[in-house]
């Protein structure tokens, strides 16, 4: 009986230590939330935007559909980084962005045939291109740390792969954010810049915002 008394005041002793946890919203949720963010800071930059010109530009299929494939690769990466965000979920929900990405990629590889079919597209010059590059990176950023500081409370178990999703939805909502200001048509060039940015913010993610989620052991599952 005296070791049963000891070990009830232990149970006792410890759960007095314990605080209450907030749980975490749905992973969906949180997303659309992150979604939000992003879409006022694309409102910041609406000003700036050549309106005349996105319209001239959307008329052309593949440049529409490139833009459409890049917002619905951000959604989907979103959705799939807060996904495998918590503990128990599929690994699968990594696969989610890959039909918009690679309607993304293929309406952009179009544009690599642009001279030839379109002799008279605009071609973007190196401080243009310097610009885009300059862009991505800096819309890129912020997103990105927002979406790694909300991804850490739910504690995942594949940091690198949460990491990286993060970093692919951050890219290209700067892309779709850059449609509106793109001053010029897609060419080989220019897209080989807007793809090493994409790439470095990705790469940048999954290196650095892996390290952040796998530190962040003994959040909050949700």
């Amino acid at each position: 009986m005296p070791d049963l008394d000891r070990h009830d005041r232990l149970v006792e002793e410890l759960a007095g230590r314990l605080t209450p946890v907030r749980r975490l919203s749905a992973p969906g949720r949180r997303a659309v939330l992150w979604g939000g963010a992003a879409l006022a800071l694309g409102l910041l930059v609406l000003p700036f935007a050549d309106l005349s010109g996105l319209h001239a530009r959307l008329g052309v299929t593949d440049l529409r559909l490139a833009a459409v494939g890049a917002a619905l690769t951000a959604a989907a990466a979103a959705v799939g980084a807060f996904q495998t965000s918590v503990p128990g979920r599929a690994a699968a929900w990594a696969l989610l962005p890959l039909p918009p990405l690679a309607l993304w990629l293929g309406a952009s590889g179009l544009g690599c045939l642009r001279a030839w079919l379109a002799p008279a597209s605009g071609i973007a010059e190196a401080e243009e291109m310097r610009g885009c590059f300059v862009f991505v990176m800096g819309v890129s950023l912020p997103l990105s740390v927002l979406l790694v500081l909300m991804l850490r409370r739910a504690c995942p178990l594949r940091p690198n792969l949460t990491a990286a999703l993060a970093g692919l939805a951050a890219a290209a909502t700067a892309a779709a954010l850059l449609v509106p200001l793109h001053p010029h048509d897609a060419t080989a060039t220019d897209l080989a810049v807007h793809a090493a940015a994409i790439v470095l913010v990705i790469g940048l993610n999954g290196l650095l915002g892996g390290r952040i989620l796998d530190g962040s052991r003994g959040g909050e599952a949700g």
